[in-house]
């Protein structure tokens, strides 16, 4: 069992999902919102590790679908600037287990790491947004 600190989007279907997830797993979770957390990019830059920039980005946020934000073509500060200033670009959930971070929801990287149910292996997408968002778009807040 380990103690989890959970940066998620409230109201997020798939965040949701995850955290149920991890509580079935017997982990104790601390949820916190995404959206409020008062990042920099020095609290925030750990969550992503060795991965490409490209990769820290929700491919659903709105200004990434529209082809305002494109995540391939910035440098490690601007990213981190753009995510400071509208957290909905920030791939989620962002986990934290002591001193270890991590970005995004892969049950198998999960599994290994902190332990999910065995038994019961996630087979659904649980980071891709399955809502369309053009006709009502999620809250917020």
């Amino acid at each position: 069992m380990a103690n989890v600190t959970f940066y998620e989007k409230p109201g997020c279907k798939n965040n949701t999902k995850q955290k149920n997830l991890l509580m079935a797993a017997g982990h104790n979770l601390e949820a916190k919102s995404l959206l409020t957390e008062p990042w920099t990019a020095e609290t925030l830059r750990p969550f992503f590790g060795e991965l490409p920039v490209s990769l820290w980005f929700n491919k659903s946020a709105p200004r990434i679908k529209s082809g305002e934000v494109i995540p391939d073509n910035l440098t490690e500060e601007k990213a981190l600037e753009l995510m400071i200033a509208d957290p909905l670009l920030i791939r989620r959930p962002l986990i934290q287990v002591e001193g270890v971070y991590r970005v995004g929801f892969d049950p198998e990287k999960i599994e290994a790491w902190i332990g999910l149910n065995p038994e019961n292996p996630v087979t659904e997408d649980l980071e891709t947004c399955p809502r369309s968002h053009q006709e009502k778009p999620c809250t917020t807040v």
